[in-house]
């Protein structure tokens, strides 16, 4: 779920979800809870083929179990609205917070006083600033690492959001938001120093590094 801050223990990507098949026999009764729990893990918008692959299920009836939960969470099954929503995006389903509580939400994870960042998270949101908008893959080919968890953190903290979806892999690209300038005391990405002429950029096989 958007927002939540933490990572869950032991959950996979979508992206590494997408490809692999559950061994945990789901029965139509399981459906809704399945695809539910499938989707508040995932960082990434989930496809109806990909939770039919994990579940096991046709994909027309993963369609019709998806649309019924997004029914319930907008309180139009004759229940409470609740405090999150299930959007599509990028081809896929993933989990938000509710928007009108967005505010909210943001002000919890947006105190006065934030806690440092790592070296690591302030090294990635180096690469998101000179970069954005860019692709959780491509900042992991930047800095050679894996960057799954220190993106979420940068999310959490409201450093980095989301800026569209790649129309062919439903990827996401990310930038700063302006409680970074905020933080940083600029008034625009413009006044970032320029990067020393004696360090790599990054740029050199950027352009082939996958979305």
């Amino acid at each position: 779920m958007d927002q939540r801050g933490e990572e869950v223990a032991g959950s996979s990507t979508a992206e590494d979800s997408a490809t692999l098949e559950s061994n945990v026999a789901v029965s139509s009764d399981e459906l809704p809870a399945a695809l539910e729990a499938l989707l508040m893990v995932a960082d990434q918008p989930l496809s109806p083929l990909a939770l039919a692959q994990i579940t096991g299920h046709p994909q027309p009836e993963v369609e019709a179990a998806v649309s019924k939960l997004r029914a319930d969470y907008a309180g139009e099954a004759n229940g409470p609205r609740r405090g999150f929503e299930l959007r599509e995006v990028g081809g896929g389903w993933r989990i938000y917070a509710a928007a009108q509580w967005d505010g909210l939400v943001r002000s919890m994870l947006h105190d006065d006083s934030p806690q440092r960042l790592s070296q690591q998270a302030l090294e990635t949101l180096s690469v998101v600033a000179y970069k954005q908008p860019v692709t959780r893959s491509q900042v992991s080919a930047v800095r050679a690492v894996n960057v799954d968890s220190v993106m979420r953190t940068l999310i959490a903290r409201g450093l980095i959001d989301e800026h569209s979806n790649d129309p062919e892999t439903g990827a996401i690209f990310y930038q700063t938001t302006p409680l970074l300038l905020e933080y940083l005391g600029i008034e625009s990405l413009e006044e970032l120093p320029p990067l020393s002429p004696l360090l790599s950029d990054g740029r050199e096989g950027f352009g082939d590094v996958e979305a």
